[in-house]
Formats: C-alpha cells, structure tokens, sequence
C-alpha cells in the first residue's frame, strides 16, 4: 500500500451506542470490479457486511455509488489504523445496472487521474526547458 487513491473516499455509518450512529470517511487504497481495500481506525471483523458510498470529487459534479454492500475479507493492522479488504456484493445477481456502471466510471475517472499523476510526479517532463 503505498498510498491513498486521488480524490476517492468511502462513507459508512458504525453504530455509537444504542440509538447514533456516526458518519465515517475513509481513505481507499486499491478498487477494482470485485472490491476494495480501505483505511479506517473504526474495527472491523473478517465476515463483517458493511454498506459504503464510494464518492469521487469532480470539480462540477461528484460521482457517486452509493450503497454498495461489502464483505470484510481481510484485516491488516498498520499503526492506529486498519486496511480493511471489502469484496462488493454481486451486482449482476440483484441486477443493479446502473451501480455496475457507476462504478465502471469511477474507475475510468481513476484510471485517468493516476496516470495523470504519475506523468507529473515522473520529474521534470522533457523539452520544457528548451521551450523556456
């Protein structure tokens, strides 16, 4: 895990006691079709559901997947906090198009942005000081 995903967050609610619940945001460190790794110092057990919105800042509009229903597959302690792996529910199953899809872009968007990233962070881009 090297480090947290551009501009992706998970909100999930945890129970506080016998009537709140609290509202939690957390880092996700890996997506793809099937789940996700996340960051959270909130505790959690292997075979735990968990219901997220998976939200991407967008300068205009975020784009949002919101309660997807997850597994707790796997618990990594790193410091105070946990890496959680969360397997997404079957979406073709319960047929749930356009959560499929939504998410799809989420990852397209996040695709894009890594590799945006990754151009700007490889050093200095070449031919720029001849330009200059």
């Amino acid at each position: 895990m090297n480090e947290a995903l551009p501009d992706l967050i998970a909100q999930f609610r945890v129970r506080q006691g016998l009537f709140r619940k609290e509202q939690v945001e957390a880092e996700l460190f890996e997506l793809d079709s099937y789940g996700c790794v996340l960051k959270t110092d909130k505790m959690f057990n292997p075979g735990d559901s968990i219901v997220l919105d998976l939200i991407m800042n967008m300068p205009f509009d975020n784009i949002r997947a919101e309660n997807l229903t997850g597994l707790v597959t796997e618990r990594r302690k790193h410091c105070s906090n946990f890496f959680y792996s969360i397997d997404f529910a079957d979406f073709k199953s319960e047929g749930n198009v356009v959560l499929e899809e939504t998410l799809r872009r989420i990852r397209e968007v996040l695709s894009k942005k890594q590799s945006l990233r990754s151009r700007r962070s490889s050093g200095s881009m070449p031919g720029f000081r001849q330009m200059a």
